[in-house]
């Protein structure tokens, strides 16, 4: 198994905080375009992207989903910006125990940032009238062998099943189809 070089597409939203207005369009549709049906209903709470508010300096912060993370950090640390003093959650994209940001209203299930798949570029950017959110792709190399992107991928696929269905049942599927073949 050779490793060979590879590149890969990443993929990232940029905030400029300087131009962000609070509008929370970005929150909108986005909850919109995630709704089942599609664009059926809105609710900021399923929304993949949030807009952090200081009422007294007129600061606004979007702050989009990222990955699940099943225990709590264990930094705390604060950040003074003009003045006022924030914690480190409210900075993080990361759905965690600890908070109920970025995580699915009715079921608990955490939510994360897929860049509206299917289209040219994430919602929250297309309906960004002030261009506080642009959309960036960027090339980086990767070192890998394919049976080790197989078994990544393998990973995550019954992690996720896991997750959702519980260990003990993903086991007896597992022994349940093997007994099949």
């Amino acid at each position: 198994m050779a490793s060979e070089k590879k590149t890969k597409i990443i993929k990232t939203i940029k905030v400029d905080t300087d131009k962000c207005n609070g509008c929370r369009a970005c929150e909108a549709i986005c909850s919109a375009f995630h709704s089942d049906p599609k664009y059926g209903s809105t609710n900021p709470a399923r929304s993949r992207i949030q807009v952090i508010h200081d009422p007294l300096k007129d600061i606004y912060v979007p702050v989009y989903a990222g990955e699940y993370t099943p225990a709590e950090c264990l930094g705390r640390d604060k950040y003074v910006i003009d003045g006022k003093e924030y914690e480190e959650c409210a900075f993080c994209r990361a759905s965690c125990p600890s908070r109920n940001l970025f995580k699915e209203p009715d079921s608990g299930l955490p939510l994360k940032c897929d860049m509206c798949e299917g289209e040219d570029e994430p919602m929250c950017v297309k309906w960004c009238l002030v261009d506080a959110l642009t959309y960036e792709e960027r090339e980086e190399e990767i070192v890998s062998t394919e049976e080790e992107e197989r078994l990544e991928d393998l990973e995550i696929g019954l992690e996720s099943l896991a997750d959702k269905y519980g260990l003990d049942k993903l086991i007896d599927a597992v022994t349940r189809m093997s007994v099949k073949d």
